[in-house]
């Protein structure tokens, strides 16, 4: 029977390209963070159904999700693929696990002997058992903890496990073990779990539209339906945590999404449309391997700081990164830039204002005043809606992925938590950039950060040159190249 799909073509018939990716996906143990309704309860039916079927080995399958309408789901695909490929299987309808807890089970009893068995999430129903894990939906569990405690037993003679879920926040057992993998792939490290990830822009690429309207779509006409999604769903929350992977934990996260996402154009980050009037500044956020190295630039363009162009390292030689920067100043005719020189950024802002002048280029020391200045100062230009940014999911998470805590001593932190995608290194690019831009502007009204923690430059950031740094004024050879504009593009 397996046979019958062992082409991609085969598999193609029924399945999407990043279904296909998780049926091959051969690893003991599997979790995936994934949108709402792209057909992985449905992919997932086919693989149990498989290693319930298969003559060599053959596996019970415990499946459990967070509601019984979704375990009924479940047993029907279970039901039809073996219809389609023809295995001899009984629909036993519900049977009992535990006539003394009172928990009964949707079974499906194959020819091998083997039953896959789809729960509802109880955790005493996992007792005593032995086979094949299937958690779906499992942020979503009533009790994730007991649940797991209950369930991992399950697979300790080897059997496998999969985890599928969408985020239902971050304050859970399912977001812990996604971040756990995605750091252990930030680390180089092989993570205990094969994780995958599925956003409803990944899984309309790869057709999900065109199936469900029945017809082969054009790139305008499948963005459109993205648009249509998005604009359905009412509020930037629900789009980001059900359809596009970001869990959504706003108490703590310093830009919020529809801040971001209203700062969005796509005419940002290209720089054939670099104006020929409004000064150009640069922003760069230092790392060598295990951060992303960022350079950002921002042109003034009236009152708002667009963003011309976004260059990201990883593990890129200082030598090549400091041509880079060169380029930049050239390109741009960059009125100044400011480069955190925190641990190994002191040597590169010396070398930086060795080539350009200590008055084009400020070293910033990444102090939690000054952190907290630069967060501030952002974040009101993003509510005044002074900035414009590309839209792209790594730089709208990383700006997003910036939380502000308190110290025990009450005193404000700003961080992000490290992972694959990097250290909020976009973020901190940016504030760079938009702080050699701007570091006088007045609160706006009605703005909701608080009123006094940007309107003083932290003493970290005062010194002999701070009438250079933020009066805007150059001298006659700075004017001359400015006027200039070497490099620049055509």
């Amino acid at each position: 029977m397996t046979g019958s799909l062992s082409t991609t073509g085969s598999l193609s018939t029924y399945f999407l390209p990043y279904q296909v990716a998780w049926l091959r996906d051969r690893a003991r143990l599997k979790i995936v963070e994934k949108s709402r309704r792209v057909g992985f309860t449905y992919v997932q039916s086919y693989e149990d159904m498989l290693d319930a079927a298969r003559a060599e080995n053959p596996l019970d399958v415990w499946f459990s999700s967070a509601d019984e309408s979704a375990a009924k789901e479940y047993i029907r695909y279970v039901a039809q693929w073996a219809r389609i490929f023809k295995i001899a299987a009984t629909d036993l309808g519900e049977t009992v696990i535990s006539k003394e807890d009172d928990i009964k089970a949707l079974t499906v009893e194959f020819a091998t002997g083997k039953r896959i068995n789809a729960l509802t999430s109880n955790p005493k129903a996992f007792r005593s058992k032995g086979g094949k894990l299937v958690l779906d939906e499992f942020a979503f569990h009533a009790d994730q903890e007991a649940m797991w405690k209950a369930a991992r037993p399950i697979i300790t003679w080897g059997f496998p496990a999969r985890i599928l879920s969408t985020y239902n926040g971050k304050g859970n057992r399912y977001y812990r073990m996604v971040s756990e993998a995605k750091r252990a792939l930030a680390e180089n490290r092989a993570p205990l779990w094969n994780l995958h990830t599925v956003t409803i822009e990944d899984a309309v690429r790869d057709g999900l539209a065109d199936r469900i309207l029945g017809k082969k779509l054009t790139d305008a006409e499948r963005q459109a339906w993205l648009d249509a999604e998005r604009a359905s769903c009412g509020d930037e929350d629900t789009w980001q945590q059900e359809y596009m992977c970001n869990p959504v934990d706003e108490a703590s996260a310093w830009l919020p999404w529809d801040l971001i996402t209203a700062c969005e154009s796509a005419d940002a980050g290209r720089i054939e449309l670099l104006e020929k009037v409004g000064d150009c500044y640069v922003g760069w956020d230092v790392a060598r391997t295990q951060d992303k190295s960022v350079i950002w630039v921002v042109q003034q363009i009236g009152d708002v700081k667009w963003t011309r162009y976004v260059r990201t390292m990883k593990r890129t030689t200082f030598a090549e990164q400091l041509d880079e920067f060169d380029r930049c100043m050239r390109l741009f005719a960059a009125r100044r830039a400011c480069i955190d020189k925190t641990g190994l950024g002191m040597p590169i802002v010396e070398e930086a204002q060795r080539r350009w002048g200590e008055y084009r280029v400020e070293g910033v020391t990444f102090t939690g005043e000054v952190k907290q200045h630069l967060a501030t100062h952002g974040k009101r230009l993003f509510e005044d809606k002074r900035v414009r940014i590309p839209v792209s999911r790594d730089i709208r998470d990383s700006h997003h992925a910036v939380r502000k805590t308190t110290t025990v001593a009450g005193n404000a932190r700003f961080d992000a938590d490290r992972n694959e995608t990097g250290h909020a290194d976009e973020f901190w690019a940016h504030m760079l950039a938009l702080h050699a831009a701007d570091s006088g502007a007045q609160p706006a009204a009605g703005a909701t950060v608080e009123p006094d923690a940007a309107d003083q430059v932290p003493d970290a950031m005062r010194g002999r040159r701070r009438a250079q740094m933020f009066g805007m004024r150059q001298n006659a050879t700075e004017r001359a190249e400015s006027a200039t504009r070497p490099g620049w593009p055509r």
